[in-house]
């Protein structure tokens, strides 16, 4: 298994370089000219590519070893195709969003990605029921992948409009949201719980680890409307809302402190390099629900989602600082990225320009929210780009598999 692991992560890592690579891109047309390429266009691929390119792929090949660590066996043969057909999807919308935008080939490599992650849910689930040990990680993963299918939803709610014609402001972003919110507060976050918990459930309560699963899974549904909270909403609506930011605060708590109970055993097994990457991924998650208490207050809400860079800010701190830090600290966690001086370096560096890049973004946002233009700022997150991508091929560069 081993082998198949090493090629698999080396892939899902080139696919964050491509990811990072494109931002640059993005960064510097801001900055400065550059004519030959649609801003919007190339925007939709290389948020496309990083949600089904990195994240997606990442995830995929965590849960499949997740089971095939659980069967003693090596059951990689058996998700190739599904790995494969993910990551052709991906390519294709990294190839055809940036020439056509939304058009007869992106929409067809994206809704071929959503039958992908169908084909990947029903899997998982049977193979998952065939584990004889059951535990709270089986439920993050199964609802981590149904949340996945149920995101969907939002997808082929935008196609209709678009196909219909329907154009009505509120529906669209209301869709959007959808799609969003069941991604990263959904697939991807019970995906990086489910991982965690493994991790520390030997030591832990089994009722401690339910409660906290309860808690994210009854609030998973109504944290949805945190992203609408600028449309109209009857008053019962709102009060679940806030009840469920603050379920997401209690179950975070909880999983801090199992955590923190078993910091010495983790801290004896654990890459210097993974245990900085996870703490500042669990500072990233902390600050995020935080942020999602805050915007439960009206006025808060509209600045908010008055103010695009303090949206982008928002998404680059859950997409960057909490799933991609969570994903690269598990990959060293448990050995799949070989560890030398050269890759923790590069780590770091990538690391580094996130923390600037966000700092940055937030800067942008809160000035924007006073009418303040700040000098050089698009230069700045320009600079903050290329030190993100400088760490990745430094990282990517020095991978290398044995079979």
């Amino acid at each position: 298994m081993a082998f198949y692991l090493q090629r698999w992560i080396k892939i899902c890592l080139f696919n964050l370089l491509l990811v990072a690579t494109i931002g640059v891109i993005l960064r510097y047309k801001i900055a400065f000219s550059l004519p030959f390429i649609d801003q919007k266009h190339l925007l939709h691929g290389h948020s496309h590519f990083a949600f089904t390119g990195w994240i997606t792929q990442s995830l995929m090949v965590l849960l499949v070893v997740y089971i095939a660590n659980k069967k003693g066996e090596n059951i990689f043969k058996k998700y190739r195709f599904i790995l494969n057909a993910n990551l052709f999807t991906a390519f294709g919308m990294l190839v055809t969003f940036p020439v056509q935008g939304y058009g007869a080939y992106s929409i067809t490599f994206s809704t071929l990605s959503i039958f992908v992650s169908y084909a990947f849910a029903i899997m998982y689930w049977k193979d998952l029921n065939t584990i004889s040990e059951k535990n709270i990680v089986a439920w993050w993963f199964k609802a981590a992948v149904v949340l996945n299918a149920f995101a969907s939803l939002g997808a082929f709610g935008l196609a209709f409009m678009r196909i219909e014609k329907i154009i009505h402001q509120n529906w669209y972003l209301a869709a959007e949201y959808f799609y969003l919110h069941f991604q990263y507060n959904g697939w991807f976050f019970f995906a990086c719980m489910g991982l965690i918990s493994s991790k520390v459930s030997i030591d832990a309560r089994p009722v401690i680890l339910n409660r906290i699963f309860i808690l994210f899974a009854a609030a998973v549904l109504p944290a949805y409307f945190l992203s609408t909270l600028w449309m109209p909403i009857p008053l019962w609506v709102y009060l679940l809302v806030i009840a469920a930011a603050i379920a997401q605060i209690l179950g975070w708590i909880y999983m801090v402190g199992i955590i923190k109970k078993q910091a010495f055993t983790l801290n004896k097994t654990m890459p210097v390099i993974a245990k900085w990457l996870l703490i500042f991924s669990a500072v990233a998650l902390s600050i995020k629900l935080l942020l999602q208490l805050g915007s439960t207050i009206p006025s808060l809400s509209d600045l908010a989602f008055g103010f695009r860079p303090i949206v982008i800010g928002y998404l680059h701190l859950v997409l960057l600082g909490i799933i991609t830090l969570f994903i690269l600290g598990y990959m060293f966690a448990v050995k799949s990225i070989l560890i030398n001086k050269r890759s923790i370096t590069g780590t770091g560096i990538f690391a580094v320009g996130i923390i600037i890049n966000e700092v940055f973004l937030m800067t942008q946002g809160v000035a924007a929210l006073n009418y303040i233009t700040i000098p050089f700022i698009n230069e700045a997150l320009l600079i903050a780009a290329i030190i993100m991508f400088t760490g990745l091929l430094i990282l990517v560069t020095n991978q290398k598999i044995k079979k």
